[in-house]
């Protein structure tokens, strides 16, 4: 996996100018919240990182005189027509067009994504971006970092319902990025990192967590407060860890985020058997990413060769399938 400059935490991964008329294409990646889930919502800061590993790509072309239609795993059919389901796609598209200046166009739209839905891996922000991209690609442009996130903004607003904004950026960097209040920042990789996502089998609402953690605050503040304190500053020493390559305190610091996030309940039974089965298998450290109360687990490895010993551990678990993926020194 190679990593494009930091220091532009959105470059697109496509910019080919096709002209009117002919087909496009607009790619993103997948994405895992290393810390700061659920504390990025009050304002806290969070870390993300890509995983190239698993992608979605959108084509495009035009079709004059007949109405736009989307040929996806979910559905295929005109956009009209679309179930609710696939409300962010429709929304996506719609946005893309407008931010291009042609919000009538008739368009075939065709989604192909290896990114599990309901995982906390940022499918539906993943899809609205290479949305996005092939769009502006259709049209011989590029949408810079905040006008492709403008974009994919109001389709996770129809996804997730108010979302902090981190799968929005996180999904369009080649990067690592630290997140707070909006705006994101790109960090650089001093050492190699290997990470093993584990899906739990179990489809994560990021919407529900989020109600939960906010009834749970009402009920019993200083639980949530304290919780959301801890974790900003795993957070911030994160950022340290990556920048320096320390893998073994970077490990020790996901296995305390995980018990935090499980103090204020976002975590389940299924979750923590993988981060059990991971740290048992030598994992420097391992926690729920993303929403909670299912989705997937992430497990940091020392080597290629542990990481499959991981992978294999964490199916032996009980996890359907696994995951390896890289994020390389910058």
């Amino acid at each position: 996996m190679h990593n494009s400059s930091p220091t532009d935490p959105s470059a697109p991964s496509n910019a080919r100018g096709a002209g009117l008329g002919n087909p496009a294409e607009g790619h993103a990646h997948a994405k895992a919240i290393l810390f700061g889930e659920h504390a990025v919502v009050y304002g806290a800061p969070a870390l993300a990182v890509p995983l190239h590993g698993l992608g979605a790509q959108a084509d495009i072309r035009l079709t004059p005189g007949r109405e736009t239609r989307i040929d996806s795993q979910l559905f295929s059919g005109t956009a009209q027509a679309a179930p609710p389901q696939m409300g962010p796609v429709v929304a996506g598209l719609c946005a893309a067009l407008e931010a291009t200046g042609d919000e009538t166009a008739e368009v075939q739209v065709g989604i192909r994504s290896a990114i599990p839905h309901s995982r906390g891996l940022g499918s539906s922000a993943a899809v609205a971006t290479a949305i996005a991209r092939a769009v502006a690609d259709l049209r011989g442009k590029v949408l810079d970092r905040d006008a492709l996130h403008a974009v994919v903004a109001r389709a996770e607003s129809v996804a997730h319902g108010r979302p902090s904004g981190i799968d929005a950026w996180a999904v369009a960097s080649q990067v690592p990025i630290r997140f707070q209040s909006g705006r994101a920042a790109a960090i650089d990789v001093g050492r190699r990192l290997i990470f093993v996502v584990a899906d739990s089998g179990l489809q994560g609402s990021t919407a529900e967590a989020v109600a939960g953690v906010r009834e749970l605050r009402a009920a019993q503040p200083k639980i949530v407060e304290t919780a959301i304190s801890h974790l900003a500053e795993l957070t911030e020493h994160a950022v340290d860890d990556v920048r320096s390559g320390d893998r073994a305190t970077l490990g020790s610091r996901m296995l305390d985020a995980h018990k935090l996030l499980r103090s204020i309940g976002v975590s389940s039974p299924a979750l923590d058997a993988l981060v059990e089965a991971a740290l048992g298998a030598g994992a420097h450290g391992a926690k729920l990413t993303g929403g909670g109360l299912g989705g997937c687990v992430l497990a940091l490895a020392d080597s290629d060769e542990q990481a499959e010993r991981l992978a294999l551990a964490l199916r032996t678990a009980g996890a359907p399938r696994t995951w390896t993926t890289e994020v390389s020194t910058t």
